[in-house]
Protein backbone atom coordinates (compact mmCIF):
# COMPACT_ATOMS: atom_id res chain seq x y z
CA UNK A 1 0.00 0.00 0.00
CA UNK A 2 1.55 3.67 -0.79
CA UNK A 3 1.70 6.28 1.52
CA UNK A 4 1.91 10.17 0.92
CA UNK A 5 3.26 12.44 3.03
CA UNK A 6 2.53 16.32 2.25
CA UNK A 7 4.34 18.08 4.88
CA UNK A 8 6.25 21.39 4.05
CA UNK A 9 9.05 20.91 6.47
CA UNK A 10 11.78 18.66 5.66
CA UNK A 11 12.27 17.77 8.96
CA UNK A 12 8.54 16.82 10.30
CA UNK A 13 8.06 14.77 6.77
CA UNK A 14 11.33 12.59 7.22
CA UNK A 15 10.65 12.10 10.62
CA UNK A 16 7.54 10.99 9.98
CA UNK A 17 8.61 8.59 6.91
CA UNK A 18 11.04 7.41 9.41
CA UNK A 19 8.52 6.00 11.61
CA UNK A 20 6.54 4.46 8.89
CA UNK A 21 9.60 2.59 7.32
CA UNK A 22 10.71 1.26 11.13
CA UNK A 23 6.86 -0.08 11.29
CA UNK A 24 6.64 -1.73 7.64
CA UNK A 25 5.41 0.74 5.34
CA UNK A 26 7.84 0.61 2.25
CA UNK A 27 6.38 2.38 -0.49
CA UNK A 28 6.50 6.15 0.72
CA UNK A 29 6.83 9.68 -1.05
CA UNK A 30 6.76 12.70 0.31
CA UNK A 31 5.48 16.07 -1.37
CA UNK A 32 6.96 19.38 -0.07
CA UNK A 33 4.22 21.79 -1.07
CA UNK A 34 0.65 21.84 -2.55
CA UNK A 35 1.48 21.64 -6.00
CA UNK A 36 3.91 18.81 -5.78
CA UNK A 37 1.13 17.18 -3.62
CA UNK A 38 -1.19 17.76 -6.46
CA UNK A 39 0.60 16.54 -9.15
CA UNK A 40 1.03 12.99 -6.91
CA UNK A 41 -2.35 12.80 -7.02
CA UNK A 42 -3.59 13.50 -10.71
CA UNK A 43 -6.10 15.59 -9.74
CA UNK A 44 -6.20 17.74 -12.78
CA UNK A 45 -6.62 14.00 -14.49
CA UNK A 46 -9.74 11.92 -13.47
CA UNK A 47 -8.60 9.59 -16.08
CA UNK A 48 -5.06 9.00 -14.27
CA UNK A 49 -5.89 7.89 -10.37
CA UNK A 50 -2.94 7.85 -8.96
CA UNK A 51 -1.06 5.27 -6.82
CA UNK A 52 -1.88 6.42 -3.30
CA UNK A 53 -3.93 4.56 -0.49
CA UNK A 54 -2.90 6.68 2.03
CA UNK A 55 -2.33 10.50 2.66
CA UNK A 56 -0.53 12.34 5.69
CA UNK A 57 -1.71 15.80 5.87
CA UNK A 58 0.28 19.10 7.40
CA UNK A 59 -2.61 21.11 9.27
CA UNK A 60 -0.48 24.08 8.69
CA UNK A 61 1.54 24.79 5.93
CA UNK A 62 3.20 27.87 4.44
CA UNK A 63 0.79 30.08 3.21
CA UNK A 64 -2.19 27.55 3.12
CA UNK A 65 -4.26 25.48 5.37
CA UNK A 66 -4.11 21.64 5.04
CA UNK A 67 -7.96 21.62 5.51
CA UNK A 68 -8.17 23.59 2.73
CA UNK A 69 -6.11 21.13 0.58
CA UNK A 70 -8.18 18.45 2.15
CA UNK A 71 -11.55 19.77 0.67
CA UNK A 72 -10.04 20.26 -2.58
CA UNK A 73 -8.92 16.88 -2.71
CA UNK A 74 -12.06 15.18 -1.48
CA UNK A 75 -13.77 17.30 -4.19
CA UNK A 76 -12.63 15.27 -7.08
CA UNK A 77 -13.95 12.07 -7.64
CA UNK A 78 -11.01 9.63 -8.59
CA UNK A 79 -9.62 10.78 -4.90
CA UNK A 80 -12.38 10.86 -2.87
CA UNK A 81 -11.81 6.86 -1.47
CA UNK A 82 -8.79 8.03 -0.23
CA UNK A 83 -8.61 8.55 3.26
CA UNK A 84 -6.72 11.37 4.52
CA UNK A 85 -4.96 11.94 8.04
CA UNK A 86 -4.34 15.30 9.38
CA UNK A 87 -0.89 15.94 11.18
CA UNK A 88 -0.41 18.94 13.75
CA UNK A 89 0.96 20.50 16.46
CA UNK A 90 -1.57 21.04 19.85
CA UNK A 91 -0.69 24.86 19.10
CA UNK A 92 -1.19 25.23 16.09
CA UNK A 93 -4.64 23.83 15.97
CA UNK A 94 -5.48 26.16 19.05
CA UNK A 95 -4.08 28.91 16.47
CA UNK A 96 -6.20 28.06 13.71
CA UNK A 97 -9.45 27.59 16.36
CA UNK A 98 -10.73 26.00 19.44
CA UNK A 99 -9.24 22.32 19.47
CA UNK A 100 -12.78 20.94 19.04
CA UNK A 101 -13.40 23.22 15.86
CA UNK A 102 -10.15 22.43 13.76
CA UNK A 103 -10.87 19.13 14.28
CA UNK A 104 -14.27 18.88 13.51
CA UNK A 105 -13.43 21.29 10.27
CA UNK A 106 -11.01 18.65 9.42
CA UNK A 107 -12.97 16.23 9.21
CA UNK A 108 -16.23 18.26 7.55
CA UNK A 109 -13.46 18.67 5.40
CA UNK A 110 -12.84 15.25 4.29
CA UNK A 111 -10.27 13.70 6.78
CA UNK A 112 -10.75 10.22 8.26
CA UNK A 113 -8.14 10.56 11.39
CA UNK A 114 -5.51 13.27 12.87
CA UNK A 115 -2.29 12.59 15.02
CA UNK A 116 -0.73 15.40 17.27
CA UNK A 117 2.43 15.51 17.53
CA UNK A 118 4.93 14.40 19.13
CA UNK A 119 3.73 11.77 17.08
CA UNK A 120 3.78 8.13 18.93
CA UNK A 121 5.17 5.76 16.62
CA UNK A 122 2.86 2.37 17.73
CA UNK A 123 -0.36 4.56 17.50
CA UNK A 124 1.12 5.92 13.95
CA UNK A 125 0.94 2.87 12.87
CA UNK A 126 -1.99 1.52 14.33
CA UNK A 127 -3.87 4.52 13.09
CA UNK A 128 -2.40 3.95 9.56
CA UNK A 129 -2.74 -0.01 9.12
CA UNK A 130 -6.05 0.35 10.28
CA UNK A 131 -7.17 3.11 7.19
CA UNK A 132 -5.67 1.18 4.87
CA UNK A 133 -7.17 -1.68 5.72
CA UNK A 134 -10.33 0.42 5.08
CA UNK A 135 -9.09 1.72 1.91
CA UNK A 136 -8.21 -2.08 0.71
CA UNK A 137 -12.29 -3.02 1.77
CA UNK A 138 -13.59 0.27 0.39
CA UNK A 139 -11.41 -0.57 -3.41
CA UNK A 140 -12.56 -4.22 -3.27
CA UNK A 141 -16.32 -3.04 -2.53
CA UNK A 142 -15.70 -0.39 -5.65
CA UNK A 143 -14.19 -3.45 -7.86
CA UNK A 144 -17.41 -5.45 -7.26
CA UNK A 145 -19.51 -2.39 -8.08
CA UNK A 146 -18.08 -2.16 -11.18
CA UNK A 147 -18.04 -5.49 -12.07
CA UNK A 148 -21.63 -5.93 -11.10
CA UNK A 149 -22.18 -2.95 -13.17
CA UNK A 150 -20.32 -4.44 -16.46
CA UNK A 151 -22.24 -7.66 -15.71
CA UNK A 152 -25.59 -6.27 -15.45
CA UNK A 153 -24.90 -4.01 -18.77
CA UNK A 154 -23.94 -7.94 -20.36
CA UNK A 155 -26.98 -9.12 -19.21
CA UNK A 156 -28.92 -5.93 -20.53
CA UNK A 157 -27.30 -6.50 -23.70
CA UNK A 158 -28.12 -10.12 -23.97
CA UNK A 159 -31.28 -9.69 -23.06
CA UNK A 160 -31.98 -7.36 -25.86
CA UNK A 161 -30.43 -9.96 -28.25
CA UNK A 162 -32.35 -13.17 -27.12
CA UNK A 163 -35.64 -10.38 -27.30
CA UNK A 164 -34.61 -9.49 -31.04
CA UNK A 165 -34.20 -12.99 -31.84
CA UNK A 166 -37.42 -14.08 -30.52
CA UNK A 167 -39.19 -12.00 -33.10
CA UNK A 168 -36.90 -12.90 -35.82
CA UNK A 169 -37.19 -15.88 -38.35
CA UNK A 170 -33.82 -17.45 -37.67
CA UNK A 171 -32.93 -18.33 -41.56
CA UNK A 172 -34.19 -15.21 -43.08
CA UNK A 173 -33.63 -12.97 -40.23
CA UNK A 174 -36.79 -11.34 -41.19
CA UNK A 175 -39.62 -10.96 -38.98
CA UNK A 176 -40.79 -13.95 -37.61
CA UNK A 177 -44.74 -14.81 -37.73
CA UNK A 178 -45.15 -13.90 -33.85
CA UNK A 179 -44.03 -10.52 -34.67
CA UNK A 180 -46.08 -9.97 -38.31
CA UNK A 181 -49.09 -11.21 -36.55
CA UNK A 182 -49.15 -8.36 -33.16
CA UNK A 183 -47.69 -5.75 -35.49
CA UNK A 184 -50.85 -6.65 -37.80
CA UNK A 185 -53.34 -6.55 -35.51
CA UNK A 186 -51.83 -2.76 -34.51
CA UNK A 187 -52.29 -1.84 -37.78
CA UNK A 188 -55.58 -3.00 -38.22
CA UNK A 189 -56.67 -0.76 -34.92
CA UNK A 190 -54.89 2.22 -35.60
CA UNK A 191 -56.15 2.10 -39.50
CA UNK A 192 -59.85 1.83 -37.83
CA UNK A 193 -58.85 4.89 -35.84
CA UNK A 194 -57.41 7.09 -37.76
CA UNK A 195 -59.23 6.42 -40.79
CA UNK A 196 -56.54 5.44 -42.54
CA UNK A 197 -55.35 2.76 -45.97
CA UNK A 198 -53.53 -0.64 -44.90
CA UNK A 199 -51.93 -2.88 -47.42
CA UNK A 200 -51.26 -6.55 -47.16
CA UNK A 201 -48.74 -8.46 -49.38
CA UNK A 202 -48.34 -11.68 -49.69
CA UNK A 203 -45.52 -13.27 -51.67
CA UNK A 204 -45.12 -17.51 -52.62
CA UNK A 205 -42.45 -18.66 -54.80
CA UNK A 206 -43.09 -20.41 -57.76
CA UNK A 207 -42.70 -23.85 -57.44
CA UNK A 208 -40.39 -23.80 -54.87
CA UNK A 209 -40.95 -27.92 -53.70
CA UNK A 210 -39.82 -28.54 -57.54
CA UNK A 211 -36.67 -26.33 -56.56
CA UNK A 212 -35.86 -27.85 -53.27
CA UNK A 213 -35.92 -31.50 -55.05
CA UNK A 214 -33.73 -30.64 -57.89
CA UNK A 215 -31.29 -28.41 -56.59
CA UNK A 216 -31.27 -29.44 -52.48
CA UNK A 217 -32.47 -28.05 -49.23
CA UNK A 218 -28.94 -26.16 -48.63
CA UNK A 219 -29.56 -24.19 -52.26
CA UNK A 220 -33.44 -24.08 -51.21
CA UNK A 221 -32.67 -22.53 -47.76
CA UNK A 222 -30.29 -19.59 -49.79
CA UNK A 223 -33.24 -19.45 -52.54
CA UNK A 224 -34.90 -18.18 -49.35
CA UNK A 225 -32.55 -15.70 -48.10
CA UNK A 226 -32.30 -14.17 -51.62
CA UNK A 227 -36.07 -14.02 -51.70
CA UNK A 228 -36.17 -12.30 -47.77
CA UNK A 229 -33.63 -9.93 -49.07
CA UNK A 230 -36.30 -8.78 -52.21
CA UNK A 231 -39.38 -9.02 -50.02
CA UNK A 232 -36.78 -6.47 -47.51
CA UNK A 233 -36.07 -3.96 -50.02
CA UNK A 234 -39.70 -3.13 -50.70
CA UNK A 235 -39.94 -2.06 -47.01
CA UNK A 236 -39.02 1.61 -47.18
CA UNK A 237 -40.08 3.29 -44.59
CA UNK A 238 -40.08 2.62 -41.25
CA UNK A 239 -43.74 1.34 -40.25
CA UNK A 240 -43.39 -1.05 -43.09
CA UNK A 241 -42.72 -4.67 -41.69
CA UNK A 242 -41.43 -7.52 -44.18
CA UNK A 243 -41.65 -11.06 -42.66
CA UNK A 244 -41.75 -14.53 -43.24
CA UNK A 245 -44.99 -15.96 -42.86
CA UNK A 246 -44.32 -19.37 -43.03
CA UNK A 247 -42.19 -21.70 -45.35
CA UNK A 248 -41.62 -20.70 -49.06
CA UNK A 249 -44.44 -17.48 -48.10
CA UNK A 250 -43.33 -14.08 -47.00
CA UNK A 251 -45.73 -11.02 -46.06
CA UNK A 252 -45.42 -7.43 -46.14
CA UNK A 253 -47.26 -4.54 -44.35
CA UNK A 254 -47.61 -1.47 -45.77
CA UNK A 255 -49.72 1.19 -43.50
CA UNK A 256 -50.94 4.14 -44.94
CA UNK A 257 -50.48 2.53 -48.49
CA UNK A 258 -53.67 2.45 -51.24
CA UNK A 259 -53.68 -0.14 -54.08
CA UNK A 260 -51.71 1.58 -56.29
CA UNK A 261 -48.84 2.16 -54.17
CA UNK A 262 -48.61 -1.10 -52.48
CA UNK A 263 -49.24 -2.85 -56.57
CA UNK A 264 -45.77 -0.10 -57.62
CA UNK A 265 -44.21 -2.26 -53.77
CA UNK A 266 -45.27 -5.59 -55.28
CA UNK A 267 -44.02 -5.44 -58.82
CA UNK A 268 -40.59 -4.36 -57.33
CA UNK A 269 -40.50 -6.96 -55.26
CA UNK A 270 -41.50 -9.89 -58.08
CA UNK A 271 -39.03 -7.64 -60.54
CA UNK A 272 -36.31 -7.56 -57.90
CA UNK A 273 -36.50 -11.71 -57.65
CA UNK A 274 -36.73 -12.13 -61.33
CA UNK A 275 -33.95 -9.90 -61.94
CA UNK A 276 -31.71 -11.95 -59.89
CA UNK A 277 -31.81 -14.66 -62.34
CA UNK A 278 -31.40 -17.79 -60.21
CA UNK A 279 -31.40 -20.82 -61.90
CA UNK A 280 -34.43 -23.06 -62.15
CA UNK A 281 -34.79 -25.74 -64.06
CA UNK A 282 -37.59 -27.05 -62.86
CA UNK A 283 -40.16 -24.24 -62.97
CA UNK A 284 -43.00 -23.96 -64.92
CA UNK A 285 -43.35 -20.30 -65.10
CA UNK A 286 -39.67 -20.22 -67.04
CA UNK A 287 -36.32 -21.03 -66.55
CA UNK A 288 -35.87 -19.12 -63.79
CA UNK A 289 -36.52 -17.94 -59.98
CA UNK A 290 -40.14 -16.53 -59.52
CA UNK A 291 -43.09 -15.52 -56.92
CA UNK A 292 -46.61 -14.47 -56.99
CA UNK A 293 -47.73 -11.73 -55.78
CA UNK A 294 -51.29 -11.25 -54.18
CA UNK A 295 -52.54 -7.98 -52.34
CA UNK A 296 -55.21 -6.77 -50.24
CA UNK A 297 -55.70 -2.71 -49.84
CA UNK A 298 -58.54 -1.85 -47.39
CA UNK A 299 -59.55 1.57 -47.82
CA UNK A 300 -61.43 3.83 -45.22
CA UNK A 301 -63.81 4.09 -44.21
CA UNK A 302 -64.18 -0.06 -44.40
CA UNK A 303 -63.92 -1.69 -41.68
CA UNK A 304 -62.08 -5.54 -41.76
CA UNK A 305 -60.21 -8.16 -38.89
CA UNK A 306 -56.93 -9.58 -38.98
CA UNK A 307 -58.22 -12.95 -40.19
CA UNK A 308 -60.56 -11.37 -43.43
CA UNK A 309 -57.57 -9.41 -44.19
CA UNK A 310 -55.07 -12.29 -44.25
CA UNK A 311 -57.86 -14.16 -46.31
CA UNK A 312 -58.20 -11.39 -48.58
CA UNK A 313 -54.32 -11.15 -49.28
CA UNK A 314 -54.68 -15.23 -49.48
CA UNK A 315 -57.24 -14.60 -52.42
CA UNK A 316 -55.51 -12.19 -54.40
CA UNK A 317 -52.45 -14.38 -54.13
CA UNK A 318 -54.16 -17.82 -55.33
CA UNK A 319 -55.52 -15.68 -57.90
CA UNK A 320 -51.63 -14.99 -59.46
CA UNK A 321 -51.15 -18.62 -59.06
CA UNK A 322 -54.74 -19.77 -61.22
CA UNK A 323 -53.54 -16.63 -63.96
CA UNK A 324 -49.93 -18.24 -64.75
CA UNK A 325 -48.01 -17.39 -61.67
CA UNK A 326 -44.70 -14.77 -61.53
CA UNK A 327 -47.73 -11.78 -61.86
CA UNK A 328 -49.53 -9.59 -58.71
CA UNK A 329 -53.02 -9.30 -58.26
CA UNK A 330 -54.85 -6.72 -56.51
CA UNK A 331 -58.30 -7.39 -54.18
CA UNK A 332 -59.65 -3.92 -52.71
CA UNK A 333 -62.11 -3.69 -49.63
CA UNK A 334 -64.04 -0.65 -49.96
CA UNK A 335 -67.35 0.04 -47.81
Amino acid sequence: MSVLIVDDSPRESCRLAAMLLRSGFMELSIAKSTAEAFRYLNIRDPGNPPDVDLIFMDMVMAGVNGIEICIMIKAAEHLRDIPIIMVAEAGEIEHLELALGAVEAAFEAGAVDYVLRPVNERELAARARSLLRLKAEVDKRKARERELTELSLQLQEANKKLQHLSVRDELTRLANRRLFDRRLNQEILRMQRENRPLALLFCDVDYFKLFNDTYGHLAGDECLKAVARCVDAGARRPADLPARWGGEEFALLLPDTEPQGALIVAEGVRERVEAMAVPHSASRVGSHLTISVGVAAILPPARTSTKSLVALADAALYEAKLRGRNRTEVRTLRD
